[in-house]
C-alpha cells in the first residue's frame, strides 16, 4: 500500500463525507493504492454514523471510535498502530488541509528519502489572536529543539512508516512529532510550504489553554529528549551548585561568628541571621531538586497504561 491517511477528528459529522471524496479523487488521479483511517475521539455528535456510512460505500475507509475524548495524540497513536502505508499522512478533519498537497508530500518522502515532511501554514486565515502566540510558540520550539521549522503544530504532516512505528505520541505530544522522531534516530526532517483554509464548518476545538499546555509540554520533551537517560547531568549540576552555595553561605556565616567571638564581639546569634535560612534553604533543595520534576516524569513515562485506550469499535 503506497499511502495511509490517519485523520484524528472530534465532532466533525458535516466535513467527513467532503474530505473523504476530495481524498479518493486526489488518490485516483495519481493511481495511489491508499486507506483512510478516521479516528473518532469520542464525538458525541454523528461522526461515528457517517464514517459507518463512508466505510460501507468505499472499503478504502477504515474506522475506530474511542468510547471517550482522549486527544489528539491518542487518536493519532492508534492511527499510527493501525497504519499500513508505505507513507503515512496525517491531517485534520476540518478541511483546513489540503489533500492536494498529498502528491507532492509523498514524491518528498519517497524520491528525496526524507523521514518526516511538515507542513508549514504560511499563510492562515486564523485570527491574530491565534497567530501571533503560534508565532511565540514556533519560535521557541526551533530554539530549544534545534530543528528549523516554522510550523511544529500543523496537522498536515507526511512520514515514512518506519518513523510512526518508533515513535509514541501520548498526553499532547503530537505538537512534538518532529522531536520525538529526532529523539528517535530519524533526522531527515524537511518542511513544506502548504495551501491553508479557512474553516468550512463547526468551531475549533483548541482554546487559548493549549498555548500554556504547549509551553509545558515543550520543557517536558526537551527535558525528556536530553535527560532522560542521563537526568543526573541537569538535576545533580543544579543540586551540586545549590547545595555549594548554600554550604558556602552557612560557613561563611559561621567563621565570622568565630571571628566576632575571638575578638570579644557581640554579634546575634547565627540563628536570628536572615541568611543563615537562605542558606539552610540552598542546601535542602540542593539535596532534593532532583525529586520533584524528575520523579513526576519517569513516573509518567513508565506508567504500563499510559497508552492504553477503550475502543468501542474498529471497522
Amino acid at each position: 500500500m503506497d499511502i495511509s491517511v490517519v485523520v484524528p477528528l472530534y465532532n466533525e459529522e458535516e466535513s467527513l463525507p467532503e474530505l473523504s471524496a476530495w481524498i479518493e479523487k486526489v488518490m485516483t488521479t495519481n493511481n495511489f493504492t491508499y486507506e483512510i483511517i478516521m479516528v473518532d475521539d469520542g464525538s458525541n455528535d454523528k461522526s461515528w454514523k457517517v464514517i459507518e456510512q463512508l466505510s460501507a460505500k468505499d472499503n478504502h475507509v477504515r474506522g475506530i471510535k474511542f468510547r471517550r475524548n482522549y486527544g489528539k495524540s491518542a487518536a493519532l497513536h492508534c492511527g499510527f498502530e493501525d497504519a499500513q502505508g508505505d507513507v503515512v499522512i496525517t491531517m485534520d478533519a476540518d478541511l483546513q488541509d489540503s489533500p492536494d498537497e498529498i502528491p507532492e508530500l509523498y514524491r518528498m518522502i519517497t524520491e528525496e528519502d526524507y523521514d518526516l515532511i511538515s507542513g508549514w501554514k504560511k499563510k492562515r486565515y486564523d485570527p491574530i489572536t491565534k497567530t501571533l502566540p503560534t508565532k511565540l510558540f514556533n519560535a521557541t520550539a526551533r530554539k530549544f529543539s534545534g530543528i528549523k521549522l516554522h510550523d511544529f503544530n500543523c496537522g498536515l504532516k507526511a512520514y515514512k512508516n518506519t518513523v510512526v512505528k518508533n515513535i509514541e505520541v501520548y498526553g499532547e505530544m503530537h505538537r512534538y512529532i518532529p522531536i520525538l522522531a529526532k529523539q528517535a534516530g530519524f533526522t531527515r526532517i524537511g518542511e513544506k510550504v502548504v495551501h491553508h483554509q479557512a474553516r468550512k464548518y463547526g468551531v475549533t476545538k483548541f482554546g487559548l489553554n493549549r498555548f500554556i499546555n504547549g509551553f509545558l509540554d515543550l520543557l517536558s520533551v526537551t527535558f525528556i529528549t536530553r535527560f532522560a537517560k542521563k537526568p543526573m547531568h541537569l538535576f545533580g549540576a543544579l543540586g551540586t551548585l545549590l547545595f555549594i552555595i548554600g554550604f558556602c553561605a552557612a560557613a561563611w556565616i559561621g567563621i565570622e561568628k568565630l571571628i566576632a567571638v575571638a575578638h570579644n564581639l557581640r554579634v546575634p546569634l547565627v540563628t536570628n541571621n536572615p541568611y543563615f535560612y537562605i542558606a539552610l534553604t540552598c542546601m535542602i533543595i540542593g539535596s532534593q531538586l532532583f525529586l520533584s520534576g524528575f520523579l513526576a516524569e519517569l513516573v509518567s513515562r513508565s506508567a504500563s497504561d499510559r497508552n492504553v485506550y477503550r475502543i468501542e469499535k474498529k471497522i
